[in-house]
This record gives structure tokens, sequence and C-alpha cells, in this order.
């Protein structure tokens, strides 16, 4: 037996499980497809098998890359499935978590790392950024599942969680930015350096990655649905991977301009399905990048796991842990809480969002790129102790509580507008999650825009 034969033989059962444990967990179970993955990791690279070393410090950009394309597919994902148009009050929630609630996580984190593991300001901030985002990748049981023709058929939270992880992703990349600027600099902060930020990584990064991914996402909108030509009009032809043709086309061409490919490729997943937003295609699209996303997920996370396994945590310290466990458990929820302070949502709805924000995949992603843009004071190894750690505790953390949270909030939410459900009595929800399926079901609207969401 080689190491090719064995790696072949755990990528087959792993597609294999991909596609059963999502049934398996779904439901009211303590139990996540994350958590399953990781612990497949762990547990694989604890037996005495011929397996390759698996170690993102020195394969940092073999790391780099794998993280990014699976949150750039996510990311499509996570866009496609929102039907709600954007708006100031729409998406206030959404407005809430990334100017107030990621600004204050950041900020909050990197004092702590400063204070307790005594880090220098640049690592200090390193660390912040990296674990800023919300992921869009493993959060699954707490996002809106798929696309639906009813914006209404979106509940707060889902919706809020799932806007917020598909901007704030983007949206790390000025922290990041800031981070290794301070670095380069050797900890000392000026008024230009400041300025050159702000003008350059702040405004027009961000500005360029909306602007590119509403430019590319409205000309395939067109592509796909309202070109006369039936032949260029892939809506009738309903073929899944061109969703991963856009993923690709945005993100690429906005990083060829100097935009954030990030932010470009949730805008551009927004602008296509503003484009018709009842048609049964979304489905189609949505269906075919959640498979991919899928499979990434458990080859990263099975990865993630053989680290842990291998002694990647070996460098952790009891600081490092108490940081994570703040991050996830107090600064995260507090924060969260105090974004949403004045929104529409109710007190339980408030905390279940400022209380999942799940960290994984985007975290690893910042770490990796952020270490191979400059030298930080402090070792590679044990920042990415804590942000194992950190991802770690958040799969266990969240995957244990999310579905069961989460259900017993749609039946308190049903519950309230219909009493016979506090009999045990519960038909469909109207508050869509991964996996549920939409209202209005059967046929119609062929390639037009006003036929059933699965449009068949």
């Amino acid at each position: 037996m080689t190491i090719g034969d064995a790696v072949f033989a755990w990528l087959g059962a792993g597609a294999l499980l991909a596609a059963v444990l999502p049934r398996v967990v779904s439901g009211r179970r303590p139990l996540s497809l994350p958590m399953v993955f990781m612990a497949c990791g762990i547990g694989v690279y604890l037996l005495p098998l011929p397996l390759p070393v698996i170690d993102p410090v020195d394969d940092r950009l073999l790391a780099e890359h794998a993280t990014e394309v699976c949150v750039i597919i996510s990311l499509m994902g996570a866009g496609l499935a929102l039907n709600r148009p954007v708006g100031r009050h729409r998406w206030a929630a959404t407005w809430r978590l990334l100017g107030i609630t990621m600004p204050l996580t950041f900020v909050i984190t990197a004092l702590v790392a400063w204070w307790l593991l005594d880090w220098p300001p640049a690592a200090a901030l390193l660390l912040a950024a990296v674990l800023a985002p919300t992921d869009p990748v493993l959060a699954s049981e707490v996002q809106v599942g798929e696309p639906t023709e009813d914006e209404h058929d979106e509940d707060e939270v889902r919706f809020a969680l799932t806007s917020e992880a598909g901007l704030n992703d983007g949206l790390a990349f000025p922290l990041t930015y800031a981070a290794v600027a301070l670095a380069a600099a050797g900890g000392t902060w000026s008024a230009d350096r400041f300025g050159s930020w702000a003008l350059e990584d702040l405004a027009y990064k961000c500005v360029v990655g909306v602007l590119s991914g509403l430019l590319v996402g409205r000309l395939l909108g067109w592509l796909f649905f309202r070109t006369r030509s039936s032949v260029l009009r892939l809506s009738r032809h309903r073929e899944g991977f061109v969703a991963l043709g856009a993923t690709f086309l945005s993100y690429g061409l906005t990083e060829l301009v100097g935009g954030y490919g990030f932010l470009a490729v949730f805008t551009t997943a927004c602008a296509i399905r503003a484009a018709e937003r009842a048609h049964g295609y979304h489905n189609v699209l949505h269906d075919f990048v959640e498979q991919i996303e899928r499979l990434f997920t458990a080859v990263l996370l099975f990865l993630l796991g053989a680290f842990v396994a291998l002694g990647g945590l070996a460098a952790l310290t009891w600081q490092g842990i108490v940081t994570a466990l703040a991050v996830l458990l107090v600064i995260r929820p507090l924060s969260g809480w105090t974004g949403l302070l004045g929104s529409r949502m109710d007190t339980r709805e408030r905390w279940v969002v400022a209380g999942y924000g799940i960290r994984g995949i985007g975290s690893l992603y910042y770490l990796a790129y952020g270490l191979g843009q400059e030298d930080f004071p402090v070792s590679e190894r044990e920042l990415w102790a804590v942000v194992a750690f950190t991802v770690l505790a958040s799969v266990v953390l969240h995957g244990v509580t999310a579905g069961p949270v989460i259900d017993r909030l749609d039946r308190l939410r049903d519950a309230a507008v219909d009493p016979v459900l506090l009999r045990g009595h519960r038909p469909w929800s109207g508050a869509v999650g991964r996996g549920a399926r939409p209202r209005g079901g059967g046929d119609g609207g062929g390639d037009g825009g006003g036929g059933g969401a699965r449009d068949q």
C-alpha cells in the first residue's frame, strides 16, 4: 500500500460521507458535519498509517489557496441563497453587524491579545483581523437555506447571519492589511502610512470590489435570463457548473483591477439573484455550489483535524486558550448584542445572532495570507495554534448547540403564530433553513421570472 492509495481511499470515503452525513446530523441532534470530519481527521491521523504530513506552516501557500477557493465558492452560495433586496432598512441588521459588531470585535480582540498574550501590536492586530470575520463555510445550520421566491421566507436570524458572513469576509482584508503595514513599519504607525491605508486598502479596494461585483453580476444576470438568444440564455440549459464560472470570473477580474475579490463574489451572486428573483435556475446554481462547498469543507476540516493530531496545538499556551474562548464566548456575543441594540429583533433572536459568530475556514485563509505578506514578531506556530484552536472550539461549541437552538427558535416563532404547535404538531415553517424546500414548489415560470421556486 502506498500513500497515494490511502489518499484515494479516504477521498472516496469522504465524498460519500459528505453526501450522507448532512441528513444524519440534521434536525435537533447536537452534532454537525464539520465536527464529524474534523474528528475523522484527528482519529485517522492517530492511527499508525502511512499518511502524508499535514503542516500549514511549512505548506503555507497550499493552505492559503485551498482555503481561498473554499471561501469564494461559499460566498457565491450565500449570495445566491438570499432573496431580500438590498436596502438600508431591509438589511439593517447586516449593516449593524458590519459597522458596529465587527469593529468592536476587532478592537477588543487586539487589546486582549496585546495584554494577555503579551504580543507586539502588529501580531495582536493580525490575530484580531483573522478572527474578526464570521464564516460562510461552517455556518450551514444558522444560515438561509436554498433560494426561495419570497423574500419574507427569510427569517431575520438566518438572514442576518448569512448576509453578515457574506460581506465581512471581504471586509477583513483592510484589517489584515493594517496588521501587515504595522509589521512592515517595525511596529510604528505614521500619519502618512495611515492615510495610505485608509485611501487604498480601505476605501479604494472595497469600492472596486463592490462595483466590479455589481458589473459582473448584472452582465451575467442579463446573459442568464434576459438575452434574446436562446443559445446564450444559460438558464434554459440549467447547467449548475456555470456558478463556478461566475465565481472565478468575478473573483479573478476584481483581483486583477486591485479590488477585493471576496466582496465582488458575494456582490455578483446578489446581483445575479436580483436579475430574476423567482427563477428556478437559482436553485440549480445554488445546489451545485453547495455540493462543491461541502466537498471542500470535508477535505479542509479533515486536514485541520490531521494538523491537530500531528501536534498543531503544541505551541498553544493557556493564555491562547483563554483568548480563543473569550472571542467565542464573550467578545463576539457582547459585541453582537451591542451592534443589534435598537434593531427589530426580539431579545431571544438578538442573542442567537450575537452568539453564533462562527469562526472557520475564512480565519485559516487570512492567517495564511497575512503570514505570506510580512514577517510578524511572533512564532508562526503559536499563531497557527491559537487560530486552529479557535476554529476547533467554534466547530465543537457551535456544532453542538446550533441545531437544537435554531430548531427551538423556529418552534417558538411558529407557536407565536399558531398555538396548536405548542402541542407538538409542527407543519412546515416559513423560516427556511439549509436543505429546507421552499414554498410554491411545483412547475411554472419556464424561462420567465414568475414561476415557482424550483421552476422544473
